[in-house]
C-alpha cells in the first residue's frame, strides 16, 4: 500500500533535512528496542528451555498454564513483531 504524507510549513529553511534526521533517529530507537526485546525473549527461552516458536505452539494449543512468565513472554513476542513492522515500514520510507 502506497502512503503519502504532505508536510506544510511557513518556515524559511527546508524541513526536509530535519525530517530525514528524525526518521534516522527513530530507526535507531527502533533498532535498540528490537535488540532489547530479542534479549528478553532469549532469556525466556533459556529459562524455559524451549524456543519461542515451540512456546507459541504450546500456548495456542492450551498446553501451557497462563502465568506472569508466559504472559510476559507472549507480550515480548508481540512487541517484537510490532517493532520489526514499524522498523520495516519506516526504513522503506522515501522522502522526495
Amino acid at each position: 500500500m502506497l502512503q503519502e504524507i504532505v508536510i506544510k510549513t511557513t518556515a524559511e529553511e527546508s524541513i526536509k533535512p530535519l525530517v530525514e534526521v528524525a526518521i534516522r533517529n527513530q530507526l535507531k530507537t527502533l533498532q535498540h528496542g528490537i535488540a532489547r526485546t530479542k534479549e528478553r525473549i532469549a532469556e525466556f527461552e533459556k529459562r524455559a528451555n524451549m524456543s519461542s516458536v515451540e512456546f507459541e505452539k504450546k500456548l495456542q494449543d492450551g498446553k501451557l498454564e497462563e502465568t506472569v512468565e508466559t504472559i510476559d513472554w507472549n507480550m515480548e513476542l508481540t512487541a517484537l513483531r510490532l517493532l520489526e513492522n514499524q522498523f520495516q515500514s519506516l526504513r522503506e520510507a522515501k522522502i522526495d
